[in-house]
């Protein structure tokens, strides 16, 4: 019987985003992002909710690094918001902006924590969308590297993790489409396929220009990482068929073969490309050089996977809908496969060779229908969550795949998006109306995980 035990030097942490929790969108010379004016729209998302107060987290940080410390993780992972350091996406610096970093970074370390900082979670400023179309236009890969520049050389001093970008797919694909007002910022509307790719890959552009402009402008040696949220294919069992049809299929199972590999590769995948045919993107010379910049670690978002298994068809394989029974918690997606962490690691180690890239879970956790009453949340269908998970991950590292850390997502309920203040995620239950923190059974669990370095 395991225990579960982890190595010594695993990092155990915990995640937000600027936009889901720092509220203050007026203040200190922030200008909007394409979330502000997003969710100002009527109908954009569930309840008319904005991120305007969200955590009002740009006043209280304090008290939830406290609750940080507290919890006992010695890793903190948050983003920087664009449009607090530069308001109009391109041009003047501002320097209150960058000195609310400084306020939250010097917080951290004064408690033992490490601050990892994403540079760019979905929030990219309302200004460069009216100008240009942001991500329509390979400009937005310049103003990125501009910006990554202005924030690294003013906060390298306290920063050495650095994240560029955020789960591309989502404010890409699913913040451009064809036909409809897509459920994501900037919810623009484009006239093919190919438009819709042609933002993911000035995306990848940014990507690759920031991870160059992180290594410029530090003046300590740094970690680079990317942050994707690729798809997992999973055996629905593990018979040597089965996984080959996984790995078979992971190149073009979500956007995997257009972002994840071309990241790690420095190529689109042949499969996609056949695919897409005439949408497939425009890559100019030395695009994809850009793109494959070395890194010194991958962020894996992961919550859960598609079971595959081998079929006697062109592709080899077929992925399987999940049963109408099968358990998942509080989002339409969020189907329970704790075999994600596993294979997820194993595909990028072994499907697309790079078993030289150290991994971290810079996400995982489960929305949950919690309730405060006595003032407790006993969420314990998000302990059996985690639980699973965390155990799919302890054998991607007794398996000697290199997984460093993990990331609950999140620390505290907080924005979700186009789902508003409706979907909680956190290990600390937040009454919006008072701004009062509850920490949950699920923050106590993870506590003492952390305490033992194990699966409790």
């Amino acid at each position: 019987m395991t225990s579960y035990q982890f190595p010594d030097d695993f990092m155990w942490g915990a995640a937000t985003a600027a936009y889901q929790i720092e509220g203050a969108i007026a203040e200190d010379g922030r200008k909007p992002s394409v979330w502000d004016s997003f969710s100002a729209i009527p109908k954009r998302t569930l309840n008319g909710d904005t991120g305007a107060i969200a955590c009002d987290h740009y006043h209280r940080y304090p008290e939830d690094v406290r609750l940080m410390a507290e919890l006992g993780i010695k890793h903190y992972r948050f983003s920087i918001a664009w449009t607090r350091v530069i308001p109009d996406g391109r041009g003047t610096v501002n320097e209150a902006g960058i000195d609310f970093y400084k306020r939250l970074v010097d917080c951290l370390r004064e408690y033992g924590i490490t601050p990892h900082a994403t540079l760019f979670h979905w929030d990219s400023p309302q200004t460069l969308e009216k100008e240009y179309g942001s991500w329509q236009n390979r400009q937005i890969a310049r103003d990125f590297a501009d910006y990554v520049t202005a924030v690294v050389s003013r906060l390298g001093d306290r920063i050495t993790n650095w994240m560029t970008i955020n789960e591309i797919p989502c404010f890409t694909h699913m913040g451009y489409e064809v036909g409809k007002v897509p459920p994501h910022a900037p919810g623009t509307v484009v006239k093919n396929r190919k438009a819709v790719w042609q933002t993911s890959h000035h995306a990848l552009l940014a990507h690759g220009m920031g991870c160059q402009a992180i290594r410029a402008a530090s003046k300590v040696p740094c970690s680079v990482a990317l942050v994707d949220n690729f798809g997992v294919t999973v055996p629905i069992h593990e018979s040597p068929a089965n996984i080959e049809a996984a790995k078979r299929a992971f190149h073009t199972h979500w956007y995997n073969g257009g972002i994840i590999v071309p990241a790690l590769t420095g190529a689109y995948s042949p499969a996609l490309l056949e695919q897409l045919g005439k949408d497939a993107p425009d890559i100019q010379p030395g695009d994809l050089e850009t793109i494959y910049q070395p890194l010194d670690a991958l962020g894996f978002n992961v919550y859960t996977g598609t079971y595959v298994r081998a079929a006697d068809n062109q592709a080899g394989y077929e992925t399987l809908n999940f049963p109408k029974g099968y358990p998942r918690l509080n989002m339409p997606w969020l189907q329970i496969v704790p075999e994600c962490i596993y294979w997820g690691i194993r595909h990028i180690s072994e499907t697309l060779g790079r078993s030289d890239l150290p991994i971290f879970i810079s996400e995982n956790g489960c929305a949950a229908e919690d309730e405060l009453i006595h003032k407790e949340v006993i969420d314990s269908d998000r302990i059996l969550y985690l639980r699973q998970h965390f155990r799919s991950a302890h054998r991607a590292v007794s398996e000697g795949y290199p997984l460093k850390g993990y990331f609950v997502w999140s620390l505290l309920d907080n924005f979700e998006w186009a789902w508003g203040y409706d979907r909680r995620f956190g290990l600390i239950y937040t009454d919006y109306r008072t701004q009062e923190r509850t920490p949950k059974a699920s923050y106590h669990w993870y506590s003492e995980c952390i305490r033992q370095n194990r699966v409790v």
